[in-house]
């Protein structure tokens, strides 16, 4: 073994070198997974299409109040009486809505099962019954949730105000 200047042992600054690209890979790893999750998460864009909003009229089935943004399923009866199954997803997530004065209890008591409502939503870019709500109305025409296109804690208004799309049974 040779001494360097500093008195180290050649053998342990190959160690030492190893050691340092060991770290320097589990970090660079860790910081992808870490940062990969909100890069997916953060897709709607692309999932939904904002530019061809569509508003139906349809009955609740089920509400889920939970992260990363609150669920929506209705049933929506087309022209021909056929019923279609379709979901929506919250822009808002719960700590928006809450901000909105819409809690977990006052949200499901607003949309319990059985709740006509009329929806805006950006459809699914795949042509599932499948959008993200832009525009949430009771049959009262009062804005639930406070998804009424656009203010704080709702939803960017994508096209759903200017002349509205027409409204499907």
């Amino acid at each position: 073994m040779t001494l360097l200047p500093c008195g180290l042992q050649a053998e342990s600054k190959r160690v030492s070198t190893q050691m340092r690209t060991s770290c320097f890979l589990v970090l660079t790893a860790g910081l992808i997974l870490v940062g990969t999750p909100g890069f997916a998460h953060h897709g709607t864009g692309v999932s939904y299409d904002a530019s061809k909003p569509v508003t139906l009229k349809g009955t609740v089935t089920e509400f889920r109040y939970a992260n990363p943004h609150p669920q929506l399923y209705f049933d929506v009866t087309d022209e021909k009486g056929n019923v279609v199954h379709w979901s929506g997803e919250f822009y808002p997530n719960p700590a928006q809505l809450i901000q909105g004065g819409w809690g977990r209890k006052r949200s499901e008591a607003a949309l319990p099962f059985g709740t006509k409502v009329t929806i805006t939503l950006a459809p699914s870019r795949a042509g599932t019954p499948v959008g993200a709500i832009l525009k949430l109305l009771n049959e009262k025409g009062e804005v639930l949730m406070g998804v009424a296109g656009g203010g704080p804690g709702e939803a960017p208004r994508g096209g759903a105000e200017s002349g509205g799309p027409a409204v499907r049974p």
